[in-house]
């Protein structure tokens, strides 16, 4: 088995597709499955069944997927444990982050650490911060940069970099809008725009709904804070969102009794992973950046 052959099998096995697999080593799909059929002869084992477009491991590929994985992560390890020792900061970093930290969060903070390293060439991803968080747990990420969970696991290192406190918030024309306060029981009568799926932030929120016991019969979603934010702005309901986007168009409300919802939003990676000076710099920067 030699490396290409392992990252190829990985690829096939996370994605369960030849095509998306071959898309993400920017390979042919003729190049991927002559890997995957070189190490299925050195094996003498099939590892994936191929059901017309559907693609399965068989009990074979079951058994090799997850140490192939580790194989191919210690290898990345030992790399990065010797590209350490020459002491630059220099190649590139690959982050997941979320849109919303991206775009609200990150650009001053990248522009100086630019400054400061400017070997390294950043490499972003934007993806769910809960979705970003399992692929550190699970130590397929260097780093990622995301909505932190209340209590991490014990294999992630986590640094909360900001605290934000979700708002409830409207549109100026909307009803709720021209009164000094709210009952809280008021806004499961109009309709809410929320964040959409098993998020750490919207189980909090559905946590605070349930202790006061309202319930919110209209209800849409979006995976977005800056989709949502335009629903609101054009209309559309009332929402919680980050102080930070409370802004122009948008006011927020009084509500009784009062809602609040904190949550941080930080660096995280695996403690057993080797960072690379890139990703080390890039940590301690944020360390140095957070709200007290």
């Amino acid at each position: 088995m030699d490396h290409a052959q392992l990252k190829a099998f990985v690829a096939v096995a996370d994605s369960q597709s030849f095509s998306r697999a071959a898309d993400s080593l920017h390979l042919t799909q003729p190049a991927v499955s002559k890997r995957i059929a070189n190490l299925e002869t050195e094996l003498g084992q099939r590892l994936f069944d191929r059901v017309g477009h559907a693609v399965h491991l068989t009990p074979a590929g079951q058994t090799l997927w997850p140490r192939a994985r580790q194989l191919l992560l210690d290898m990345e390890d030992a790399g990065t444990a010797l590209s350490n020792l020459t002491g630059r900061v220099a190649g590139p970093l690959r982050i997941a982050t979320s849109h919303h930290i991206g775009l609200r969060r990150l650009p001053a903070l990248l522009s100086d650490y630019t400054r400061r390293y400017p070997e390294v060439t950043l490499e972003f991803d934007f993806v769910d911060s809960e979705q970003a968080y399992r692929d550190v747990e699970q130590g397929l990420r260097e780093l990622a940069i995301v909505t932190l969970p209340d209590q991490p696991e014990a294999s992630v290192a986590a640094v909360p970099v900001w605290r934000e406190r979700l708002i409830p918030c409207v549109q100026r024309q909307h009803p709720l809008a021209r009164k000094k306060t709210v009952a809280i029981a008021e806004l499961g009568q109009h309709r809410a725009v929320l964040l959409g799926g098993h998020t750490f932030t919207q189980q909090k929120v559905d946590q605070m709904f349930a202790e006061h016991q309202v319930t919110l019969h209209d209800r849409t979603s979006s995976s977005y804070l800056e989709a949502i934010a335009m629903l609101v702005t054009a209309g559309q309901g009332w929402a919680l969102l980050p102080d930070i986007m409370v802004r122009d168009e948008l006011v927020a409300l009084n509500v009784l009794p009062a809602i609040a919802i904190e949550r941080s939003l930080g660096v995280v990676h695996h403690r057993e992973r080797t960072l690379s000076n890139a990703g080390r710099a890039l940590v301690q920067l944020l360390s140095e950046a957070a709200s007290p």
